[in-house]
């Protein structure tokens, strides 16, 4: 294994990314990335502007000769996502990303990488610092909050950008090309928490961890457990054999990440204990038994705790972990007409016991616009008959595929004509910028590609190296060959 990146192919590419990886960058905090890509820019000679958002766009020049050409615009998102294992110490607010080299992968040490969307940033910075490529007009445009909120595409102007043909690389799999991806939109939920003025003799943590977790809309479809779902249905069977109080709930952590972890304080009478031990870990073992094929390292902690704070009441507690349970969550229906593609899925993805109130988040996807607010509307009805309170921000909408467009049927020559082979063209269930940016600028030619990343938005990211290197090859041709 090695650290060191920068003896990698492209030499420019992994460059940058290692310089990436060193500037913390997680949703919300773009800035200083923002500002090194803008310092860059400008000691190429290149003009970059930001807009009050943060969002940045920086111009290069067409090649001798080429500025007739149709303009390019590049696109890729300056946040990532940060996740991490419990048992690793590090503060994505200030720390580094550590990455490594094993095999074919480049991996982080306990942490997600950040290739999504960080090796689509360094390719851009990699084109805008070569002079020696050829290509026509060319902008390069970084977004802020893609992965918690889309916000940099929902606030973009309608005056940043010139160009009509838009290379959208945030995609993960190297030799697929992506024309169309999912709407979605969030769920924020405050219930209220009522608390008993009565502290428990003996108090226990409960946790749930190990699961595999990974992207809400790429792996949404892979049966994977989710840790909130898991620790409520535990929960809710010992409180019907045993007198248990619930003190505090907590798991999950990003709106677009498939909870791995889950942990509870609960209160409970000394005498029982080893009865109920006993009876959580019989529980749990039922659990690892359902999910052995896709969550083979699924844990389980029962361990004596100590916690100042007084248990909910029985009606608080029982609306609380009921709401858990109802919310819907995984896929709710498939395309009918493109085989394995999600059509419409929901995320439980985050649940918080404050004091006075418990939030929890749900993150909706889908590709038709009636069944992303018929789930939308189901929330609403969980939390009515619960009596929490919903407030549902405004969705983004679905890319919708253009079999038809000529970018798709030039890209497709490119690409078979340089790897004598046929490029996948499909559409996602993940999210992409490419329909909010659609309708800010009509009649942009879209498309989205890029290398082979898995388990994004989990510890277990890693991109493979020859396909970033493929990736890269067939940027640089597709630039010159759009000319």
């Amino acid at each position: 294994m090695s650290n060191d990146l920068t003896s990698l192919k492209p030499e420019k590419l992994w460059k940058h990314f290692s310089q990436i990886l060193a500037i913390p960058h997680g949703s919300g905090n773009e800035k200083a990335l923002a500002a090194h890509i803008i310092n860059l820019a400008r000691s190429w000679g290149l003009e970059a502007r930001q807009d009050k958002v943060g969002n940045v766009v920086v111009r290069k020049p067409a090649s001798p000769g080429k500025e007739t050409a149709p303009g390019v615009v590049l696109q890729a998102h300056l946040d990532m996502v940060c996740e991490k294992n419990s048992d690793v110490n590090h503060d994505f607010l200030k720390d580094p990303i550590q990455a490594y080299i094993d095999g074919d992968w480049v991996k982080a040490r306990g942490t997600t990488l950040g290739a999504d969307n960080g090796i689509g940033l360094a390719a851009c910075l990699a084109v805008l610092e070569d002079r020696s490529l050829t290509h026509g007009p060319l902008e390069c445009l970084f977004t802020v909050d893609e992965e918690t909120g889309l916000t940099g595409a929902f606030k973009l102007g309608k005056d940043m950008l010139s160009g009509k043909l838009l290379l959208n690389l945030d995609s993960e799999d190297e030799g697929t090309f992506t024309i169309g991806c999912a709407g979605g939109g969030d769920s924020e939920i405050s219930l209220k928490l009522d608390r008993k003025k009565k502290k428990p003799g003996q108090v226990l943590l409960v946790k749930i961890s190990g699961l595999r977790g990974g992207h809400s809309g790429l792996d949404i479809n892979l049966g994977r457990g989710n840790a909130l779902k898991l620790l409520a249905r535990v929960l809710v069977a010992a409180s019907e054999k045993f007198k248990l109080e619930l003190i505090s709930f907590c798991g999950g952590s990003k709106r677009n990440a498939i909870p791995r972890e889950a942990w509870a304080l609960v209160g409970f009478d000394r005498n029982t204990r080893r009865a109920l031990v006993g009876f959580l870990q019989k529980q749990f073992e039922v659990v690892k038994a359902e999910y052995r094929v896709t969550e083979p390292e699924l844990a389980y902690d029962l361990r004596n705790s100590v916690d100042s704070s007084f248990p909910l009441t029985g009606e608080a507690q029982n609306r609380l972990l009921g709401l858990i349970l109802a919310l819907p969550h995984g896929v709710m229906a498939m395309h009918p007409q493109i085989a394995g593609l999600v059509e419409t899925s929901s995320n439980l993805a985050i649940v918080n016991t404050e004091p006075r109130e418990a939030r929890i988040i749900c993150n909706t996807r889908s590709s038709v616009y009636s069944a992303l607010e018929a789930i939308r509307l189901a929330i609403r009805a969980c939390c009515q008959l619960a009596g929490a309170k919903v407030n549902q921000p405004q969705s983004y909408p679905a890319w919708t595929p253009n079999l038809d467009s000529r970018l798709l049927q030039k890209m497709v020559d490119i690409y078979r004509n340089l790897f004598q082979k046929e490029p996948e063209v499909k559409a996602v269930h993940a999210g992409l910028e490419c329909g909010i940016i659609g309708e800010k600028y009509a009649g942009m030619d879209m498309i989205s590609f890029g290398p082979t990343i898995k388990y994004p938005h989990s510890p277990d990211e890693k991109v493979s190296l020859g396909s970033v290197e493929k990736f890269w090859q067939f940027l640089l041709e597709a630039l010159e060959k759009l000319t």
